[in-house]
């Protein structure tokens, strides 16, 4: 109680420091008169001035004010917009590296502006990330005009850009990129060979748009690259047929969990048909030899008894592609990973594309993390604001509205079914739009979409959909919304990007109805007249209540539910929000208090009748918490084990970059040398023991197949004071010796680039041996609770002893391959460069994965890959060594086995001399 009296007196934590705040807005404000009195070139000048102040000594603190204001005269000027006091709030809190929530329609774009150029200034580079291409394009260009007038410079990151157009739009001041693109480029850099192939520059700034779609909902799933494996497309196929014979008592399926599990009558049957398909060895399913088909098994079950076709995921042109569950989309040329993704292929009888295995993977969590400042804006953050501060260290700050909010948000209305739920729904569209009020309406799926649609159609309601199908024209549609009498099914709204301006949207109705018209006095007519029946029709929309948002049920985050209903109401425009739920609604259904509505049944409510109860919304919210908190366990456990891999992943870079950067690895290679011959020694000398106890078979074997040497072992065991020392340190002597012959006859230079190649690539090697074992811990090891131990502290020891193993593993094989190579003396013949711009690595595939659940996997054949997606699974990569081929030619293997043969043929090594190798 005093809390609440002291908060309606003194206002909140969250009022009293926008309040503070204010102060720094008048300091602004006082500059804009000088700053309005300015030519164009005075103002552009501002940046040359503002950056010698830095290099003087100042601090972006005391250049906030000045730069604010100069922004805010750029963009008058430029796009014929004044940023409100309340959006240079928001830009102090963005500078900051906090999250500005804004309500929908307060600008959040043009917000970004004012910390971006500020952050600019340095010239270490900012980021702006944006949830979807066309975002990035659009504000790269639209807010661009602004940084380009103030004299910085601006690049934008998209799918299909070669390396070289990566690293222009990476060098820009400021850099405009989806989350995607980011995360893959920084994967991409650590599996290239040199700093000059690499695109990304450090990190400094970055201001994420919609922040909680990004690093909440999406940081469930990490971004994975990977590369190709054998194909199984009978195995699937075969397990397919197999699964579409159960029956529901043969599984047991968790909706929650999304998780499903054969029943004990279901294993047997399973094991009595795979038997007779031959798909097994033996009789048991559980059999070690069976553990592929388990897993293929299981996957199968999930396909076929858990994803639903429009609703997971969609059939176009032959494909399988999944829908993204937080906005509807498709998610074109995406996979899931694990084998998930085949067996939807098998269940829907299209062609099976083979499986991938991980070269690299990181979490958004991760990446975002290694900035050293960053902030977020979007209109839904409160309720994740825990989350925001414990994965990411930023405060979320509410944001004033400029103008007060006249939306009217209504209590739900709940029906018996969906039926009864649909009928009022028709019922209440039509009335509103006789009457001239838009009707934006919200569904959680495709298929709730086209359900509405075609109930819509038999009421000859007319309407526009807006869903995954129709995504490329989704802007146009949204623009469009808030005309007279307009009523839009829209499956997702989180991210669209596109204001819906009442009575239209002028630049999209240019865009629509005068692309063919040439620039002069019949175009400018043309959109005078569009900007007065703009106008005309916003004054009858108003009349008529401003937007109506019709929610069909609950999503299951309550951001998602404010995500919609903010796109009423914008900057101070009346509206009105409504929710329609009933008891066939998934989140009732699954997550629901099923005692709570089973009391509300026994009511017997008429057909047709509605509730409306403050009891029911809050018993939703309930439910609604549920999911989130349950999501939010999802996501720490991604962090969490991840946070194990990362670790292991900044080694792995570090000694990567350090590599390099550096002149030489003599030094390097030397000490993997002693340490393997230190190994071999104590392997099969142990410490402590005498010669006769020693393994001298076992050390000659080893020291012939790893260092290629044939040591007197027995001359020196014929010694009396033999002691392992004296082995080590004879061994290292002999080993020095044949590494100095080899580097004495070849050229300094190019044997340092050996060198850095057999390191490099033996790294990424084993690094991608070293994921896939993790991957494969990661799946089993919350078996370990049954021991009542903590799976992720098990995960951290297992991982930390296999570290251990693969860098053993990586200096014994550094040692082997230089070693035992045979080095050509002759200078190899010249290989033909490749034209600027081309990406320097073939083809892979990139993923966005759920490890958890097998959620959004999403994955995109990109350019730019790993040399090892080329190589044959589980082969070592090749080092730029010398090879003898059958018909005595001494041919020395480029890196890559696409590269062009170096015997001058013209054809990829793999095709040519490759095939000897």
């Amino acid at each position: 109680m005093l809390a609440s009296l002291a908060k309606s007196i003194f206002g909140s934590a969250n009022d009293r420091y926008v309040r503070s705040l204010g102060r720094f807005v008048d300091t602004i404000n006082g500059f804009e008169p000088t700053i309005s009195a300015m030519t164009d070139e005075e103002l552009r000048g501002q940046t040359v001035l503002f950056r010698q102040r830095l290099a003087d000594g100042a601090k972006l603190d005391d250049l906030l004010p000045e730069a604010f204001a100069t922004v805010r005269e750029a963009a008058k000027r430029t796009l014929g917009q004044r940023h409100y006091d309340v959006q240079m709030i928001g830009g102090i809190a963005l500078h900051r590296g906090e999250i500005a929530e804004m309500r929908t329609g307060e600008g959040k774009t043009l917000v970004a502006t004012l910390a971006t150029y500020l952050n600019a200034l340095p010239g270490k580079g900012v980021h702006v990330v944006t949830v979807n291409d066309y975002l990035a394009r659009r504000d790269a260009e639209w807010m661009g005009q602004i940084y380009r007038f103030l004299g910085l410079t601006v690049g934008v990151i998209v799918p299909n850009l070669s390396d070289y157009e990566r690293r222009e739009a990476y060098q820009a001041d400021i850099t405009y990129a989806t989350n995607n693109e980011l995360g893959f480029d920084y994967l991409r850099d650590n599996m290239k060979y040199s700093r000059e192939q690499m695109v990304q520059r450090p990190f400094n700034y970055a201001i994420v748009d919609e922040v909680d779609s990004i690093l909440i909902d999406e940081a469930r799933t990490p971004l994975i690259i990977s590369g190709p494996t054998d194909d199984k497309s009978d195995l699937y196929m075969g397990v397919d047929a197999i699964v579409k014979q159960f029956d529901e008592s043969d599984y047991e399926k968790d909706e929650k969990q999304k998780s499903i599990v054969l029943t004990e009558e279901g294993t047997e049957k399973a094991e009595r048909m795979l038997e007779t398909a031959g798909l097994i060895e033996g009789q048991n399913l559980y059999d070690i030899a069976n553990t592929q088909v388990v897993h293929h098994l299981n996957q199968a079950l999930k396909a076929n008894k858990m994803f639903k076709r429009d609703i997971d995921y969609i059939e176009k042109d032959g494909k399988i592609v999944i829908i993204d569950e937080f906005t509807g989309r498709m998610m074109d040329g995406r996979r899931w990973s694990d084998g998930l993704h085949q067996a939807v292929e098998a269940k829907e009888g299209v062609q099976i594309e083979p499986e991938n295995q991980t070269l690299a993977s990181i979490t958004f969590q991760n990446y975002f993390r290694m900035y050293p400042k960053l902030a977020g804006m979007t209109g839904t953050a409160a309720t994740e604001a825990p989350e925001f501060f414990d994965i990411y260290r930023m405060n979320v700050v509410s944001i004033p509205t400029n103008v007060p909010v006249k939306r009217i948000d209504e209590d739900d209305e709940f029906y018996k079914n969906i039926t009864d739920k649909f009928g009022a729904i028709a019922k209440e569209i039509r009335s509103r739009q006789e009457k001239g009020q838009p009707v934006l309406v919200g569904t959680v799926s495709i298929e709730k979409s086209e359900m509405l649609s075609e109930f819509l159609n038999k009421e000859n309601i007319q309407h526009s959909v807006l869903n995954a199908r129709f995504h490329e024209s989704e802007a146009h549609i949204v623009a469009q919304a808030g005309r007279i009498g307009m009523v839009t099914i829209a499956t997702n709204m989180a991210g669209r990007g596109t204001d819906i301006k009442l009575g239209g949207n002028i630049d999209f109705r240019v865009e629509d109805e005068l692309k063919d018209v040439p620039e002069g006095p019949e175009r400018d007519a043309a959109i005078a007249k569009i900007e007065e029946e703009i106008e005309a029709e916003k004054q009858k929309v108003l009349e008529a209540g401003g937007l109506f948002v019709l929610g069909t049920e609950r999503h299951e985050s309550r951001r998602i539910d404010n995500q919609l209903r903010g796109r009423s109401g914008r900057q101070g425009d009346p509206g009105l929000s409504r929710f329609y739920l009933s008891l066939d609604d998934d989140l009732l259904r699954i997550f629901g208090p099923q005692t709570a509505f089973a009391r509300l049944m026994n009511k017997n409510l008429e057909d047709g009748e509605a509730i409306i109860s403050p009891w029911i919304s809050k018993a939703i919210e309930t439910a609604q918490k549920k999911v989130e908190a349950r999501n939010y366990d999802i996501r720490k456990q991604v962090v969490e084990f991840d946070d194990v891999m990362n670790d292991q992943r900044k080694v792995i870079y570090e000694q990567r970059a350090e590599i390099m950067d550096a002149d030489h690895v003599s030094d390097v290679v030397e000490d993997f040398r002693a340490e393997t011959i230190a190994s071999l020694v104590a392997t099969h000398c142990p410490p402590g023991t005498y010669p006769e106890q020693w393994d001298v078979g076992g050390l000659r074997e080893s020291v012939d197949a790893v260092l290629d040497l044939q040591p007197p072992l027995d001359e020196w065991l014929a010694e009396e004071a033999v002691e392992q020392d004296i082995v080590i340190e004879r061994l290292q002597e002999m080993a020095n010796a044949k590494m100095l012959a080899k580097t004495d006859a070849v050229a300094r230079e190019r044997w340092i680039d050996i060198e850095k190649s057999v390191l490099i690539q033996t790294l990424d090697h084993h690094w991608k041996e070293h994921l896939a074992t993790l991957d494969a811990l990661r799946a089993v090891i919350h078996l370990r609770s049954y021991a009542q131990k903590k799976p992720i502290d098990e995960y951290k020891q297992e991982a930390f002893l296999l570290f251990e193993r693969l860098l053993v593993e990586i200096r014994e094989n550094v040692t082997r391959m230089l070693l035992r190579a045979q080095v050509q003396f002759d200078e190899p013949a010249p290989v033909q460069m490749m034209p600027m711009g081309a990406s320097v690595l073939p083809d892979f595939i990139t993923h966005h994965i759920d490890p958890l659940s097998g959620d959004d996997d999403t994955a995109d054949f990109d350019s730019g890959g790993t040399l090892l997606s080329s190589l044959p699974p589980m082969q070592a990569p090749r080092p730029s060594l010398p090879e003898q081929t059958a018909d005595g030619e001494t041919i020395v293997a480029p890196a890559s086995r696409n590269a062009p043969c170096p015997c001058g043929s013209g054809q990829k090594y793999k095709h040519c001399h490759g095939q000897t190798a």
